[in-house]
């Protein structure tokens, strides 16, 4: 009746690390587990790396706060071999039976071909096929709504996290650097327009349109990879919440992803290029409105001056190049 109730509840979740705490409270109430922990894999310096993100400590199920680039618990996926050669083979379920005679089942997550999250569960005894078939049906039950609340929150066309989870993204991003006193290394947001987009659709058909707003998502998932958290807002606008760097790291990202859709071939249409704004994220940074408002402004400039390029919002302000305009920020009415 426990493990009902805990299904129950774990359905009625609507947040993935809510959704994350209710399935590995299901699986502690089984028999035998004796630890539960949910891994989070990452690519990082070319192979992929892991670290707990939910685990059990002390009889309490506990997380980190910490982003995954300073955390000191991550490793190499290699330095755990078995886990590893599973991922690898995309096995659905891996098993190894310890020196010391803990049974450990790992449950990697699979969405669109690619696993972040792992699902670890260690047993005291050997696991059953009783055990198993409990065990995989909670499992089932939890990736389902995974998928589930991943579909809600993305965009449609592109893939990309769409505009209603950006608040909650960008609450979870501040806090986990307040632990910190950045200065120079600090996290970033930057807005993304499509140059003259209006002009692709009126020339080539919305058909096309989509095409380059699916071919640019693409190119932005290549360069910033899963570190970084990207979103489309709209239209021909994108948002990336960029993990602490210094300055001159995220000038030279945005800048590379700049080049990379200026010299990209566009089927049919050929060339097009994009401008992009930039604001510092830190700790005592405004509201989240006022931040993306810091960013368009600096989007403003860069698409008034020239377009195709990158500006900082913190750099033109010291400049005193930005003119004082009445915006409409991103919380107030849109009229379509």
């Amino acid at each position: 009746m426990d493990i009902l109730q805990n299904l129950v509840h774990m359905t009625g979740q609507r947040d993935h690390l809510r959704l994350e705490f209710s399935v590995l409270s299901t699986l502690l109430q089984l028999p035998h587990v004796t630890q539960v922990r949910a891994l989070e894999i990452h690519p990082f310096e070319g192979q992929p790396w892991v670290r707990p993100r939910t685990w059990l400590q002390d009889g309490q199920l506990v997380n980190t706060d910490i982003d995954f680039l300073h955390d000191p618990q991550r490793k190499p996926l290699s330095t755990l071999p078995t886990l590893n050669a599973g991922m690898l083979r995309k096995q659905e379920r891996i098993a190894i039976t310890t020196a010391d005679g803990l049974h450990i089942l790992w449950l990697p997550v699979w969405m669109r071909e690619q696993a972040r999250v792992c699902i670890e569960i260690t047993q005291s005894a050997e696991f059953s096929t009783h055990d198993l078939d409990i065990l995989l049906a909670i499992f089932q039950v939890y990736q389902n709504y995974q998928s589930l609340l991943d579909y809600s929150e993305r965009d449609a066309l592109t893939g990309l996290l769409n505009r209603k989870t950006f608040d909650e993204h960008l609450h979870r991003f501040s806090n986990s650097t307040k632990a910190e006193n950045m200065t120079e290394i600090q996290p970033w947001l930057a807005v993304i327009d499509i140059d003259h987009f209006k002009q692709v659709n009126d020339r080539y058909g919305h058909l096309f349109g989509d095409e380059v707003l699916i071919l640019v998502a693409n190119l932005l998932r290549s360069n910033f990879g899963s570190q970084h958290r990207v979103f489309r807002f709209g239209g021909e606008e994108f948002v990336i919440l960029l993990q602490p760097m210094s300055l001159s790291a995220v000038s030279e990202a945005l800048e590379h992803f700049r080049q990379a859709v200026q010299d990209y071939e566009f089927p049919q249409i050929g060339k097009i290029t994009v401008s992009l704004g930039f604001s510092g994220a830190h700790m005592r940074s405004p509201s989240p409105t006022e931040l993306l408002s810091q960013a368009d402004e600096a989007l403003y400039y860069a698409k008034e001056n020239g377009r195709n390029r990158v500006c900082h919002y913190e750099t033109l302000q010291a400049l005193g190049v930005l003119k004082k305009q009445e915006q409409i920020t991103h919380d107030d009415v849109e009229l379509f």
